[in-house]
């Protein structure tokens, strides 16, 4: 396969690197410290169309094949040192415009993707819980239908965007003991009596982007919010999920770029005993095996890509792929740091942020447990 950019694509990308750039990078040793978001930096994303890449023309999007939108979120990703806000974009796109594309009513698809493209509208997904873990369907968020209504009782956690979101997909189950097939999929909006959010969640990385807890008690909702068909919220999931693992590492991929080529810079400038470090070869190996890394997680990511614009089974690729962008991330952030020695330990070479960033990437989409999982169910073991 060939995995080489069009002249099209390559423009887009490098469009992107410079939005990163020019837009995405200021003040964030104090934004990371204050854990602060920025709506600024959203609305300049809007108004690239990032928001809306993948949707089409009709509902406010420029219907972006994935190709193309891994292709920029790669460069958003290599541009910006904002992985938190690139992240809470990710989230939004994939636990929400992609579910309502693909599930929802033409009411909804017209209420509410036009204003999650243009950036007016930011969406969030409540569907962890304390005692489900990774088992996502044994959430005990219950699901009771009265008098043509929905009422929902529950909690979520981890709640990617919640203290800024205007609207959130919410799954339920309607009996446990349906396990996924009694699972249900709502869309509904800040506002809703019985809807509020619980504390905000504090992280060791991508502080910038917002989570909480959110929390249903009595909280009634018409049909018209269900997303998808009543039991078969499993299925609205696991395509959010699809697309997410396919998609949400392509801004790793662009920050190893970006790592590689800063240590590169370092150890051909920094000098030790008489000499660059990079004459070291334990340093030269460090750079060597980032190189390595990042070819070969990019290799993964646009084969990815590649399958689902030829509309092909991707799951388990796209399951390797999560499990080895992430590995490889955590890895070479760990270089990166003990490349710059002591320095990279500190705050203001902002190297450190990168490593504590990319932690949370075996965890979210499926932790790396998970996507073992997922591989060897492909592989029949």
């Amino acid at each position: 396969m060939e995995f080489e950019l069009t002249e099209a694509q390559q423009a887009l990308q490098d469009a992107a690197v410079r939005l990163a750039r020019d837009e995405l990078c200021d003040d964030m040793i104090q934004r990371d410290a204050e854990r602060r978001f920025s709506r600024e930096g959203w609305k300049k994303c809007a108004e690239f169309g990032v928001q809306g890449l993948p949707i089409p023309e009709e509902y406010g999007g420029s219907g972006a094949d994935p190709i193309t939108t891994i292709a920029v979120m790669e460069g958003l990703g290599y541009g910006g040192k904002d992985s938190g806000l690139i992240f809470s974009i990710n989230a939004h796109l994939w636990t929400n415009s992609i579910p309502i594309l693909k599930y929802g009513t033409d009411e909804q698809k017209r209420r509410y993707l036009p204003p999650l493209c243009d950036g007016s509208m930011i969406g969030a997904n409540g569907v962890s819980e304390p005692d489900a873990g990774s088992d996502v369907f044994s959430m005990r968020t219950r699901v009771e239908k009265r008098r043509g209504e929905y009422v929902l009782n529950g909690a979520k956690i981890f709640v990617t965007n919640a203290p800024v979101a205007d609207v959130f997909a919410v799954y339920g189950t309607m009996d446990p003991r349906l396990g996924p097939m009694g699972i249900c999929a709502f869309m509904i909006e800040k506002g809703a009596p019985g809807l509020r959010l619980g504390k905000p969640m504090d992280k060791m990385g991508l502080r910038t982007s917002p989570m909480s807890e959110l929390i249903l008690e009595e909280c009634v909702v018409p049909e018209s919010a269900r997303l998808g068909r009543e039991g078969r919220g499993a299925e609205v999931f696991n395509c959010s999920m699809a697309w997410e693992r396919a998609c949400i590492l392509a801004s790793c991929v662009g920050v190893m770029r970006r790592q590689l080529e800063q240590c590169i810079q370092y150890a051909r400038t920094r000098k030790q005993f008489n000499q660059p470090i990079g004459k070291f070869q334990s340093v030269a190996n460090r750079i060597v095996d980032m190189k390595v890394r990042y070819e070969t997680a990019r290799l993964l990511i646009y084969k990815v890509g590649a399958l689902m614009c030829q509309n092909r089974s991707a799951d388990m690729d796209a399951a390797m792929a999560k499990l080895y962008v992430s590995d490889s991330f955590v890895k070479s952030s760990l270089d990166a740091v003990q490349i710059h020695g002591g320095s990279g330990y500190m705050t203001e070479m902002e190297v450190e942020r990168d490593l504590r960033d990319s932690v949370g990437s075996m965890l979210y989409s499926g932790t790396s447990d998970i996507q073992r999982n997922i591989i060897a169910r492909g592989l029949r073991i």
